[in-house]
């Protein structure tokens, strides 16, 4: 079983807010209550009914607002009340549309249009122009919607209309979701829920989180998914809105879907469906009926997806919501492969490309191509399953594309394209393409961050073709490594200073590792993850081989001293053993046999937290003993961090050294809620400054001097900058990158150095070494480790030191100051990095005090 895209994009309750003339209702974000004056018995009668309509549709009993409509209607017609009859032509539209019977809401919305036009009703018209475009995007036609909503956005702003404004800004949010431009969508919605809340519009405001939630769901990031859902939720239930809650439960049981949690996904689901039901909402019902399908797939029971899909399908499609069709037949042929109906399968995926492509739907397009792929895979037809993945890539491409210069969102989004990366490389070696592979596997790794440098450094941002990857590791005079975790296979290549290039793929079920993987879930929960078996054992292997090697606790309060170090565990060091017989013993004999030769690795995801230099072969010796090894996010990076170091050499160099020593600390809250309290002092860190600073005769910052602000003054300037310090990932949850670096507060700051404001910075040190716990991890995604070196790099220093975990005081101190005298003697830092490493093995044999630091980039 391949991996597979499970289809949201219309499963998903997009809230639009209708601009109908004069009704405040739970999926409508504009309130314009005309509460006509007149003497007139039958015009208060129609504005009884109408006024009764509104409420009825406020409580979603959509069938008794009709009625109520219907009637307010005739009585304003039979008086010629132009805008009482085209205020109730509006909300027919409205209640139609609620309904899903989106030809029949076009219908009415064009009658009140041309009423609204022919009396001057300046307000009606942005209305209806803005209720035109929510039913223009429920059918797939999302450049008419936005045309219809730019025209109401430009009304509303004529004439002042603030709520009308708000709502426009959501509605084009809406549709630039559909076409697949999140940033741009998430750019409406956050100028739409800033405009509700200034207003205390709770229903504008609830909409706004809801897809702002919708949006972040997409881009991957589904934490902050889930808060702003059960934000939206809160209010829907606060304002008895049951559509609206009903909407906000069904994305709730997406986003716990995409984080694994079926379960709770389910029950999302099923308060959706019962809600939807008693509403006669058929377009919810369709929604909630195929979410429950995706669940269901989710954990395995596939025949059970398959039920709760058909029904979501015929609902759909009598409603002609060709989105939510294209959606439903894009999981019945996931699930159809699942069972192993191949031929089912691609029909139903081609059916949904079709769709896709008639409506424009990119992100549609993307995953039933990406499906496509995988049931050709499944299906032994590998050279059919290049050609639509090379399509979806270009398709996923063209969407990261419109993201802009957002690094975080590039992030974000490419957790949800992985896989068509991972299958393409499969496809090529399917078919003895290996180079072919080797040049999707960088194509489908850093992207963002290689962006991102090669934008501040005005150089390319194409990934290197193989011609180049052998130009860079002859430039490099080194041997270079790389890693790829496939669904059940791990792929390393070689390629030699020579540019010779080897491929070698390990069978992760073969290799008996299994039994160290903490792997509980079902292959087809892990499939529908974008995972698959390797990933799950290597994952389990990584977290057993930090657990030997990390100090007793997680937390940013560790007293760092050997006593708290866990001896190694696993048996021995049977972890670092099977690691290196995974990840080394397959290449071996293709290593260099000189020490001091350069072997750069670049991990893929959890391998990033491997140390390498730890790991032990058969005969009990470390890799450290025999090879310099240094750390690379990507070949790209690798040629990046080279370019930045030349141009460093080319400049006017930064003379002055930086060096940090046991600050006075910061306080922080061990846990939320709790009061802050201040880090544990290191006092061999303070000691190990001062000796490094009297190897470059300068003075170091030490306890109150090692002010934030004082390190900020200089940092710019220096050309070597040490940090010994605590490092702390307490908010690797928060949005940005990950990692603080403790300082001494002062007045006007808290001490903390975020990793986001050294991202800021503009460096021009060609060293940066962060003797601290655990800067060298972060969060873990498909664009590699984004925490602290990812800063300082896209900041301009090209050569990184930086740690695994949560480093003892005292063996630290002894190491660095050995690594400055070392590299006093040799230019080359990673050599120097090594003999220092191999220095404080001699005093400190346990790998807890000596493996902890890798050496990220260029090493002249």
């Amino acid at each position: 079983m391949q991996l597979r895209s499970i289809s949201l994009a219309t499963l998903i309750a997009l809230f639009a807010s209708s601009t109908a003339p004069f009704i405040s209702t739970g999926v409508l974000s504009v309130s314009m209550r005309v509460f006509a004056q007149s003497t007139n018995s039958l015009k208060e009668e129609a504005d009884r009914f109408f006024e009764q309509g509104n409420k009825q549709f406020d409580t979603s009993q959509f069938q008794a607002a009709l009625h109520s409509y219907q009637q307010a209607l005739q009585i304003y017609q039979s008086i010629k009340d132009r805008k009482g009859e085209g205020k109730a032509l509006g909300n027919l539209g409205v209640a139609y549309k609620s309904l899903g019977d989106y030809k029949q809401a076009i219908q009415y919305y064009q009658q009140s249009l041309a009423i609204a036009r022919a009396i001057g009703d300046k307000q009606g018209e942005g209305n209806a122009l803005g209720s035109l475009g929510i039913a223009y995007d429920s059918l797939g036609d999302y450049k008419q919607a936005i045309q219809y909503q730019q025209q109401s956005l430009s009304i509303a702003r004529a004439i002042g209309d603030k709520q009308g404004e708000g709502a426009s800004l959501n509605n084009l949010g809406v549709a630039y979701y559909s076409l697949g431009d999140y940033k741009l969508a998430i750019q409406y919605q956050q100028q739409s829920l800033s405009i509700s809340r200034a207003l205390g519009d709770k229903q504008g405001e609830g909409q706004s989180l809801n897809n702002l939630g919708i949006a972040y769901l997409s881009l991957g990031d589904y934490k902050q998914a889930i808060q702003y859902q059960q934000q939206s939720l809160s209010i829907a239930r606060a304002i008895g809105n049951k559509q609206s809650e009903g909407a906000s439960l069904g994305n709730l049981g997406l986003a716990y879907d995409s984080l694994g949690d079926y379960k709770q996904a389910i029950q999302y689901q099923q308060q959706s469906l019962a809600i939807s039901r008693a509403l006669g909402d058929k377009q919810g019902e369709g929604q909630s009926l195929g979410n429950l399908g995706i669940a269901y797939y989710s954990l395995g029971d596939y025949k059970q997806a398959i039920q709760y899909h058909q029904q979501s399908l015929v609902i759909l499609r009598a409603l002609g919501d060709k989105l939510g069709e294209g959606a439903s037949l894009g999981n019945l042929g996931n699930a159809y492969s699942s069972l192993g109906d191949y031929k089912q399968a691609i029909q139903y995926q081609q059916q949904w490309l079709t769709i896709a492509r008639a409506i424009g739907d990119k992100q549609g397009e993307g995953k039933s191509l990406n499906n496509l792929g995988a049931t050709l895979l499944d299906s032994n037809n590998p050279k059919a399953a290049e050609t639509n993945l090379r399509n979806a890539i270009a398709v996923r491409e063209s969407l990261r594309a419109s993201l802009g210069d957002n690094d975080a969102f590039k992030v974000s989004i490419f957790e949800t394209q992985a896989n068509s990366y991972r299958l393409l490389q499969q496809a090529l070696i399917a078919q003895n393409q290996t180079t072919q592979a080797l040049e999707i596997a960088e194509l489908g790794r850093t992207r963002a961050f290689a962006e991102l440098l090669a934008a501040r450094q005005q150089s390319s941002s194409a990934p290197p073709n193989i011609e180049q990857i052998q130009q860079i590791a002859k430039q490099q005079n080194a041997t270079l490594i790389e890693y790829s975790i496939a669904l059940n296979d791990l792929y390393i290549w070689v390629i030699k200073p020579t540019g010779k290039i080897t491929f070698h793929k390990v069978d992760i079920k073969e290799t008996k590792l299994g039994s160290v993987a903490e792997d509980t879930r079902t292959a087809a929960a892990t499939v529908a993850e974008g995972r698959g078996v390797a990933n799950n054992v290597i994952n389990g292997l990584v977290r057993q081989t930090r657990s030997t090697l990390k100090t007793t606790t997680d937390n940013a309060f560790p007293l760092e001293t050997t006593q708290t170090v866990r001896p190694l565990g696993c048996r021995g060091n049977s972890c670092l053993k099977q690691m290196y017989k995974l990840l080394i013993q397959p290449i071996a004999t293709e290593l260099p046999t000189n020490p001091d030769s350069r072997v750069i690795f670049i991990p893929h995801e959890s391998l990033f937290l491997i140390p390498f230099a730890a790991l032990q072969d058969q005969n009990e010796k470390f890799l450290i003993e025999n090879h310099t090894i240094l750390i690379a996010p990507s070949i790209q990076v690798l040629e990046l961090t080279h370019q930045k170091r030349l141009k460093l050499q080319q400049t006017a160099q930064a003379n002055s050294v930086l060096i940090v020593g046991n600050p006075t600390m910061p306080k922080v809250s061990p846990k939320i809620g709790e009061p802050p309290e201040p880090l544990k002092p290191l006092p061999h860190a303070e000691t190990e400054a001062k000796i490094i600073a009297g190897l470059f005769n300068t003075q170091p910052l030490v306890g109150k001097g090692a002010t934030k602000a004082a390190v900020q003054q200089q940092i710019s300037r220096a050309r070597f900058i040490h940090l010994a310090t605590h490092g702390l990932l307490d908010n690797i949850d928060e949005p940005g990158i990950p990692g603080v670096v403790a300082l001494a507060p002062s007045g006007k700051d808290d001490g903390l150095l975020s990793a986001n404001e050294v991202l800021k910075l503009k460096l021009n040190a060609e060293l940066v070494v962060l003797s601290a716990c655990d800067t060298g991890w972060g969060r873990i995604t498909g664009d590699g480790v984004i925490g602290l070196p990812r800063a300082f790099i896209s900041a301009g220093t090209p050569s990184i030191v930086a740690s695994l975990w949560q480093v003892p005081d005292e063996s630290t101190a002894f190491l660095m100051p050995e690594f400055y005298r070392q590299l006093r003697n040799n230019p080359d830092k990673a050599r120097a990095l090594r003999q220092a490493m191999l220095e404080t093995r001699k005093k400190y044999p346990n790998p807890s005090d000596w493996a902890a630091f890798i050496f990220i980039g260029e090493a002249q």
